[in-house]
């Protein structure tokens, strides 16, 4: 069966490398202030919700997951509507802004329906953020360096992360919780500024759907060809496990210090979110330029810290140690936030569906890491903190040797010239 040839809309002619310098530092600017807009206000919810407003572990479990099940809704057909726009600059401006208007209205909403239904919400328009930010990045920049490209996003967006957090806590000193969602606020907006300085002729939107089959033509596969993939579909379950052990972690530790310290969790957990958003840094950087040479090899790093991880925090109760224990969350999502597209970019080549495979797997992803919250918070509520550290050290372990088994290398020159076996070229 052939593809799809007619779809590709008009390449953008883009202009030469060093046109495209501005645009090359308005999305680094963009990725900085994305950092607290992408992930909503996570785990200062919880602190929240439980200390503040005197929620369970469970109930905050589940105004977390609501958010992602607002994003499990609605990525996938934003990934396939990011793949057919030109408006993804404006996109991810409208999201940010949306967001902003949510994180002040969280703060005082006082029933549980109402941050629910704004978790919801918030879930809905930060899904744009990551296709959208992948499909800029990718058709300003070309394949050919795309690894570098993805690990600044990922270095610019994780120092955002240490400023948001160095923010939270001098915030939460001053105003209290109040000024953490705010401050979330004022992200959201300056990250819809800076995402317009992006100039829209800079941008290739035929690459930046991955339209670029390997014998030079313009190539949109059908999407069942995609959805029967199997290399897709083992990548996706690796992941969706990961994320499925790693959602939760940091929101348990700051429920655990809640409990024990309600008066210092939220300045504690802004400290461990800036640990492991500082190593993040060095390793999106140092992870791009190894994944030049190995996906794989650099993304089982990251698989086999996750149980260890998890592990450790039912060792020990000393503050010193848990803020430790979060360089390898830094090692470990700072190797995922690069390579995990990486990989997508290079399964999707030729397929003109790049961003229609991320919302699909960002879609399984949500739905592990709702489910991860939740039932993590039920497991805490029947047997204590040290038993949901173990599910997800045990999680972790399943997805390691799930990857480790079932998903190829895959790399700049082996992005494959077929999809089950049909070839993704013109038919003579």
């Amino acid at each position: 069966m052939s593809v799809i040839l007619s779809d590709c809309p008009p390449t953008v002619p883009v202009t030469a490398i060093g046109g495209r310098r501005w645009s090359d530092r308005a999305l680094d600017v963009t990725a900085f202030f994305l950092a607290d807009v992408a992930d909503g206000l996570g785990p200062f919810l919880v602190i929240d919700l439980t200390s503040r407003r005197g929620w369970s572990s469970s109930e905050a479990g589940l105004a977390l997951a609501m958010l992602l099940v607002g994003t499990v809704a609605t990525q996938t057909l934003v990934g396939f509507w990011i793949d057919s726009t030109r408006r993804k600059r404006l996109a991810v401006a409208a999201a940010a802004l949306v967001v902003a208007f949510a994180s002040v209205l969280l703060y005082s909403a006082n029933s549980r329906s109402a941050v629910y239904g704004l978790q919801v919400l918030t879930g809905v328009t930060v899904a744009v953020i990551p296709p959208a930010l992948a499909a800029i990045s990718l058709g300003l920049v070309g394949r050919e360096r795309l690894a570098s490209r993805l690990g600044r996003n990922e270095a610019c967006f994780h120092a955002g992360n240490v400023a948001s957090a160095v923010m939270a806590a001098a915030a939460n000193w001053c105003c209290g919780s109040m000024g953490i969602f705010y401050g979330v606020a004022v992200m959201a907006i300056a990250s819809s500024i800076s995402v317009l300085q992006i100039r829209e002729r800079d941008i290739d939107h035929q690459l930046a759907r991955g339209a670029d089959s390997p014998d030079g033509h313009c190539a949109i596969v059908p999407l069942r060809r995609l959805l029967t993939d199997s290399r897709i579909l083992w990548f996706t379950v690796a992941v969706v496990l990961f994320h499925f052990a790693n959602a939760a972690m940091l929101p348990l530790v700051g429920q655990k210090v809640g409990h024990k310290s309600p008066e210092s969790a939220a300045t504690l957990m802004a400290v461990c979110i800036i640990v492991a958003q500082v190593t993040m840094v060095p390793v999106a950087l140092l992870g791009s330029v190894k994944a030049t040479l190995s996906r794989r090899r650099v993304f089982l790093l990251g698989f086999a810290i996750l149980p260890i991880r998890g592990l450790i925090y039912t060792l020990t109760d000393a503050t010193p140690l848990l803020i430790a224990n979060q360089i390898l969350d830094g090692v470990g999502a700072g190797i995922f936030g690069v390579v995990s597209v990486l990989m997508m970019a290079d399964l999707t080549r030729g397929t003109g569906r790049f961003n229609f495979a991320q919302g699909m797997v960002a879609t399984a992803i949500g739905l592990g890491a709702a489910a991860s919250n939740y039932l993590t918070g039920l497991i805490v509520d029947a047997g204590g903190y040290d038993y949901g550290f173990l599910f997800l050290s045990g999680i972790a372990v399943v997805a390691a040797v799930t990857f480790l088994v079932r998903v190829a290398d895959t790399g700049p020159n082996s992005a494959p010239k077929k999809l089950n076996g049909v070839r993704i070229a013109k038919d003579e």
